[in-house]
């Protein structure tokens, strides 16, 4: 009988490509996973790697293995989420991953709401944007909360995961507490703030596509403008008054000091906040649980944000 532990380190291996970064990926040593591998090889009677001094790749027999392991192992997790369901207790360890801004928003109110339940275990890591939904799918975590800037929804019943629309999150003007908008309440004219210093995050990132396309009304982001990695740097340099930057209104949670808040008109881009799950998993009550507390999470903080900007930002999906 085939072993699920090896089919797992199988399946990573195909999304990884490296056994070094399989290795990485499960917190194992290089040299177990090719052990593992290579048990899994005498099980099936058959070479699964093409190995040479510096890398491995599959050979037919293990994509096609690799193809079954996919399905062996949702299967397994399907039937664990049933039983789990019977039972109605939540239990166990549920990893969720999430941009920075969405951890800081999201943890104190998961914490908390999640504190009841004496047998679960969450464990909230930050990653930068972009791999959530993949580390869902390939098993690594249980849940990744997600920002999606195309404006489009995505088909929330894809493949083997569920998407669960969480908010809708606009840009604001990030200004220091001194600076004249600050307490101003007439309406933010970006073509007036042209020259100003702005700061924004690198091209390709997420965040910088959503700067471009708010200025690119007035000429374009300035040719003087700063960039730095991460929206905490950003609003500590704006706080300490170097400048001024758009960042989503979720990062007026980030507890930066010294910074006012100001909104854009109502065509400023926008991002929109789902958590992923694998469909497999939905029905095990630990995941349902969490599901549940990143739901209240998100209204608590769309409440803060509609205080703040004194307007709906936002709705929590279905």
């Amino acid at each position: 009988m085939l072993d699920l532990r090896r089919l797992q380190i199988l399946h990573e291996f195909t999304n990884q490509g490296t056994i070094a970064a399989t290795a990485a990926s499960l917190g194992y040593t290089a040299s177990a996973v090719s052990q593992q591998l290579s048990t899994l090889e005498r099980e099936v009677g058959t070479p699964l790697l093409d190995r040479t001094a510096r890398s491995a790749e599959l050979t037919d027999a293990g994509r096609l293995l690799a193809e079954h392991a996919e399905q062996i192992l949702a299967m397994v997790e399907a039937a664990e989420s049933v039983v789990a369901e019977q039972a109605n207790v939540a239990l166990g360890r549920v990893t969720v991953t999430a941009f920075p801004t969405a951890a800081v928003a999201f943890a104190p109110a998961l914490a908390q709401s999640l504190r009841e339940h004496e047998g679960m275990q969450l464990v909230l890591r930050q990653r930068m944007e972009g791999a959530g939904a993949r580390q869902v799918s390939t098993a690594e975590v249980d849940i990744a909360l997600i920002d999606d800037w195309s404006g489009r929804s995505p088909d929330t019943m894809a493949d083997k995961l569920r998407y669960y629309h969480l908010l809708h999150d606009p840009m604001v003007l990030a200004v220091p507490q001194d600076h004249p908008l600050a307490a101003s309440e007439r309406e933010v004219n970006l073509r007036q703030l042209r020259d100003q210093a702005w700061m924004m995050a690198p091209r390709g990132e997420p965040s910088r596509a959503g700067t471009d396309r708010l200025l690119s009304g007035i000429g374009g982001a300035p040719a003087a403008a700063w960039e730095f990695e991460g929206l905490g740097t950003i609003l500590s340099l704006v706080a300490r008054g170097m400048g001024i930057a758009a960042v989503p209104s979720l990062a007026l949670l980030s507890g930066t000091q010294g910074l006012a808040f100001r909104s854009l008109p109502e065509d400023a881009p926008a991002r929109d906040i789902y958590a992923v799950v694998r469909a497999a998993s939905v029905r095990r009550p630990a995941i349902s649980v969490t599901l549940g507390a990143i739901y209240a999470a998100a209204q608590d903080v769309r409440e803060v944000l509609r205080r703040t900007f004194g307007a709906e930002l936002g709705t929590v999906g279905t």
